[in-house]
Parts: structure tokens; C-alpha cells; sequence
């Protein structure tokens, strides 16, 4: 499988940004490197205080810079008055996934995101998969989102606690989780059951589609099961890092339970 993934350690690729205060601390908690750390100049209350001191404790320099500077670093809409430069995300291997839930004694609990090209649903999804106990998301190296500014400041921070791989192949990939003993479950509106009937206690895999076009056709072709969300009004879809956030949690019970 290390020749599906696109590994994303090179030397040469650009430094990254991490806006936000919440994503900053959770940066600065989780003792990642960080380049350059800015603060707002005069910004010295509430959650900055905490920045400051957890950078002190880590020994990271930091920088007191006007806030035009600021708004014109960021790329985001809110920096909140800071902004940490860091070496760029780390993908990982499909067989780091794996091994995580080993180290754990768990099952694998894996998500698979099929042309999630919103930066804004991949935070949101990343978010709730840290808190539901995801070992790992699974990507496309096409049409899909990546890690970014963006997507750091959406999930609140759980980037940093969150193992994503990027991969060529997402139907070789199903194959190679399959062989692992992992099920896949592709979401969608023409699933044969409701997601709440199926029984998630063995190693998982959840497909999640795009929310204009789905599953794409080979993907939805290697899942074991293709289950479905019940919809009761006039509106017939939910944006994808909800649904996906209601299928991670039916797992998250399920396991909790047993």
C-alpha cells in the first residue's frame, strides 16, 4: 500500500499557516513544530494570555506584529490575532491507520472522504471524527480538499490529533482495508438499509460521498454495504460533514455499549 500513498514530507514544499486561537493552543499543546508564532500587538486578554504562556512553556519565540500585518498574512477570514507558521502537514500511510487501532486494542474505525473538496466540510469532519474516536480519514489525492489554514481553523484544532492519508486509489485502497478485515460502508441515498440497523463493532471503514455527485461509481461498487440516512421533508440531502458526523456517532455508541 505505501505506493498508493502520496507521501507530502518533501523539503521543498512551502510552510504552512495555522490561524485561529483555538487551533494555535491546540497546535501549541500538541508540541508540533511551529516556525514562527505572531501575535496581535496589544492583544494581551483571554485566550491570548493562554497562546503566550503555553509558547514560553514550549519555547517557541513569538512575535508581536500590528494587526494590518496580521490581515495581510492571514488566509483565512479570522485570525483572532494570531497566526503560527509551521512546517507542512505530515500525510500519513493507510498502514499507520491500521496500526494506531492496534496500539489502541481497538477495532479500526476509518473514514473515507470521496471527493470532499470543501475545506470547510473536511474541518468540520475532521472535528467530529477526533472526538468520536476515528483512528484515521482516508483521501484521494484528486478532488479532494487538503489540509490547509482553512481546514485547520474549521476543525477547531483536531488536525493536529488526527491521522489523514492521501492516496491515488480509493477503490485499491477498499481492497487493501477489506484484506485487513475491515468493512466498508458506503453512505448513500439508495442504501438497501438505515445506517442504525447495521452492527459496527468489527473493524470499520465509512465511504463518504460528495454532496452533489455521492460515491463515485467504482467505490460504491467495492463496499460491503451501502447504508442510508432516513429523511422525513421536502429536502432530500445533508451536507456531508453532518451526515458523516451522524454515522461516526452511531459507531461511537455502538462501541461504547459493548
Amino acid at each position: 500500500m505505501k505506493n498508493q500513498n502520496e507521501k507530502n514530507n518533501s523539503n521543498n514544499q512551502a510552510d504552512c499557516q495555522v490561524e485561529g486561537r483555538n487551533s494555535v493552543i491546540e497546535l501549541l499543546k500538541s508540541g508540533k513544530d511551529i516556525n514562527k508564532l505572531f501575535v496581535q500587538k496589544g492583544e494581551k486578554h483571554g485566550s491570548i494570555i493562554e497562546i503566550i504562556n503555553l509558547a514560553k512553556k514550549n519555547k517557541v519565540v513569538f512575535t508581536e506584529i500590528e494587526k494590518a500585518k496580521l490581515d495581510k498574512m492571514a488566509t483565512t477570514n479570522n485570525h483572532q490575532g494570531v497566526i503560527a507558521i509551521v512546517p507542512p502537514y505530515q500525510y500519513c500511510e493507510v498502514e499507520d491507520i491500521i496500526e494506531l487501532a492496534k496500539q489502541r486494542k481497538e477495532k479500526p474505525f476509518i473514514l473515507i472522504l470521496d471527493g470532499i473538496e470543501d475545506e470547510h466540510n473536511l474541518g468540520s469532519i475532521i472535528r467530529t471524527a477526533e472526538c468520536t474516536g476515528v483512528h484515521g480519514i482516508i483521501i484521494p489525492k484528486r478532488r479532494s480538499a487538503l489540509v490547509n489554514a482553512t481546514t485547520n481553523k474549521t476543525s477547531a484544532g483536531a488536525v493536529q490529533y488526527m491521522k489523514i492519508a492521501r492516496v491515488n486509489n480509493l477503490t485499491e485502497t477498499i481492497k487493501y482495508l477489506k484484506e485487513n478485515d475491515i468493512w466498508i460502508y458506503g453512505t448513500d441515498m439508495e442504501g438497501t438499509a438505515f445506517y442504525n440497523e447495521q452492527d459496527y463493532n468489527s473493524g470499520v471503514a465509512i465511504v463518504i460521498g460528495s454532496e452533489g455527485f455521492g460515491i463515485s461509481r467504482l467505490v460504491k461498487e467495492n463496499c460491503d454495504f451501502l447504508i442510508k440516512i432516513p429523511m422525513q421533508g421536502k429536502i432530500n440531502s445533508l451536507n456531508a460533514s453532518v451526515s458523516a458526523g451522524i454515522v461516526m456517532y452511531e459507531v461511537l455508541n455502538q462501541r461504547k455499549t459493548v
